[in-house]
């Protein structure tokens, strides 16, 4: 196993394990089954252990299995603030009891701030008087590392990384999603910044495992001998602004391959020719997609506010991915819920955008079009509900 250094000189395996994923019987997890899997991962060298709040039965799965092979001391717990729902500083209190009495332990190595996608949500935490709870916390030796896990867009994320002294960071990254949300500029200021990088979403949820035909003959075909999630995981470890690939690994097999391909993997090792791989394979995989933006942003910023690359994104999900219900929950998710709104029915035609596009995309039409399919009238009405529930 490699391993790469966190602020302190810590030393975090490059091969995380996503506790969300625990394989269920019935709705519970198998217990035996996720115990025999986590201490092979510790066997083998993987130190970093990540739950949630939110997540049914993991954390206390987790605690339970540290606990009763007396190995937490060989591991780092990281798990999150459903800071969605903290409406008082006595919540955030019970909730963080909460989550040490379920991991059976009285620290936690990396704390996070579950899921940002606006500023506004810090600013409401600190109303709530987050900061000088988390000092408390970490002068009484109950958190080591502070930090936050990320769903928004570039700019908010940009936004939050300097709004305070963060241990660490989680975001969505891979090769699909380079330019989206975080993206590589995020993954650079953090590094920059010295802010060691979690990553989430190494494989697409499967896509890049799942790879269509043309692209899965192509990979065999170059010669590598690499498998389509040893591509992805490479792709992403090859960036020293990368500390830790979580992978929700609930098999044997899975475990053994990820822990293989972890134990060698290292920035640089991949060569031109495999990055040009990559973007191939990314063409292919995006032959599906219904408007042909790049993501690059030329068309931003639009004076009234859309998140034209987001909307176009998460449009072209619905097709690549298969399935239009998973691509309208995450658009939801990551864009629906930010303070300030920034859906395509607000735009108002100025045509600033098209100048600007390198792709000469009709974005116009094209964000009425993807408006249209992104939010039917539930998904409107529904996106409507939340906000006024959890926007503060």
């Amino acid at each position: 196993m490699k391993y790469r250094l966190d602020r302190s000189g810590s030393r975090i395996s490059q091969l995380g394990y996503g506790c969300m994923r625990f394989t269920k019987k019935g709705g519970s997890i198998i217990y035996e089954k996720a115990e025999k899997e986590v201490l092979y991962a510790i066997k083998k060298g993987v130190n970093y252990f990540d739950t949630a709040y939110i997540y049914p039965g993991s954390e206390e799965c987790l605690g339970r299995i540290l606990d009763e092979n007396k190995c937490r001391d060989k591991v780092y717990i990281a798990t999150k603030l459903p800071q969605y729902i903290m409406r008082s500083s006595a919540s955030i209190d019970k909730t963080f009891n909460e989550e040490l009495s379920r991991l059976r332990t009285d620290y936690i190595d990396y704390y996070l701030m579950h899921m940002f996608t606006d500023y506004s949500e810090w600013e409401h935490l600190k109303k709530l008087g987050i900061e000088d709870w988390i000092k408390k916390q970490k002068d009484d030796g109950r958190i080591k590392n502070i930090g936050f896990s990320y769903h928004g867009n570039t700019e908010m994320f940009l936004k939050i990384l300097d709004a305070y002294d963060w241990d660490f960071c989680q975001i969505q990254y891979n090769y699909l999603d380079e330019h989206i949300q975080a993206g590589r500029r995020g993954l650079e200021a953090a590094e920059k910044k010295g802010i060691p990088v979690i990553i989430m979403e190494p494989l697409r949820g499967g896509k890049l495992v799942n790879l269509p035909e043309k692209a899965r003959k192509l990979l065999e075909a170059s010669g590598k001998e690499y498998t389509p999630a040893e591509l992805g995981l490479r792709w992403l470890w090859d960036q020293p602004g990368v500390t830790c690939v979580l992978s929700g690994m609930n098999s044997k097999a899975m475990l053994k391959e990820n822990i293989r391909i972890a134990s060698d993997a290292e920035p640089g090792n991949l060569t031109e020719d495999d990055l040009k791989l990559v973007e191939k394979i990314k063409r292919i995989i995006r032959e599906k997609e219904k408007v042909g933006c790049t993501g690059c942003r030329y068309c931003m910023p639009c004076p009234k506010g859309v998140n034209i690359p987001g909307i176009f994104y998460h449009y072209n999900l619905m097709y690549t991915e298969g399935s239009k219900a998973s691509a309208r929950f995450e658009y939801a998710r990551n864009m629906g819920m930010t303070k300030e709104p920034s859906f395509a029915s607000q735009c108002v035609e100025c045509g600033k955008c098209e100048k600007h596009c390198p792709q000469h995309i009709s974005i116009r039409e094209k964000l009425k079009e993807a408006d249209k399919a992104l939010r039917p009238l539930p998904y409107k009405a529904g996106i409507s509900v939340a906000r006024k529930i959890m926007i503060k």
